[in-house]
């Protein structure tokens, strides 16, 4: 239980971390673009953000498969292969969320702040601190998506015992043995993790958002 608990939580934060790393920058400059090609860009997000997981997970799996283009890293049925999944499925729903809370901000904002003479990381620095509760609701979705996703953890994990399995695989595989106390034992705990989790973001959040209206 707690080997699986912890490749879980390891597998979801790090993926997590990393969807941030690329989501938020990129909602940003989809918020703050004014280039030919920003809009195709940004449905390509929006539609990403709807793609079924398990779509996502075979389409990695072809690529890591050992007769695919990507086949020699050997990262099919490895944590790394179910954590590149998870980025992918993450990524665009919190560049979504951050180029909505950007645009939803006044719009005459980065005009002001460039007058007042920031550059280009300063501008953007402020813009992200008034957008933190956005930014906060971002990361608290991705790592929902993440630490409850199952299609694509299975087909790039293969839920191998020791190895690949997680908390929601492991729920799949019991209620397939008919062994449901144990599946309910793993998902009451999937669902601390999460609530743990969030709570923590949600209080960072609120504390964020009555800051700003001080």
């Amino acid at each position: 239980m707690h080997e699986v608990l912890g490749r879980s939580a390891f597998v979801s934060l790090t993926a997590t971390a990393i969807a941030l790393a690329l989501g938020v920058p990129a909602g940003t400059w989809l918020a703050l673009a004014r280039r030919r090609g920003r809009r195709v860009l940004a449905t390509a997000v929006n539609t990403g953000m709807a793609v079924p997981t398990v779509v996502v997970g075979l389409v990695v799996a072809l690529l890591l498969w050992r007769s695919g283009p990507l086949g020699e890293l050997e990262l099919i049925y490895t944590l790394r292969g179910m954590i590149i999944a998870q980025v992918l499925i993450a990524a665009p729903l919190i560049a979504g969320i951050t180029m909505a809370g950007l645009q939803a901000l006044p719009a005459d904002l980065p005009d002001q702040l460039r007058a007042l003479g920031a550059n280009t990381p300063q501008l953007v620095w402020r813009l992200w601190i008034e957008a933190r509760v956005p930014l906060l609701a971002a990361a608290m979705a991705g790592f929902g998506h993440a630490i409850s996703e199952v299609g694509s953890a299975t087909i790039v994990g293969g839920n191998i015992h020791g190895q690949t399995q997680v908390m929601t695989t492991s729920i799949v595989e019991n209620v397939g043995k008919g062994d449901f106390d144990e599946a309910l034992v793993y998902a009451a705990v999937l669902l601390g993790l999460a609530v743990t989790i969030n709570a923590l973001l949600t209080s960072v959040q609120q504390r964020a958002a009555a800051w700003a209206q001080s």
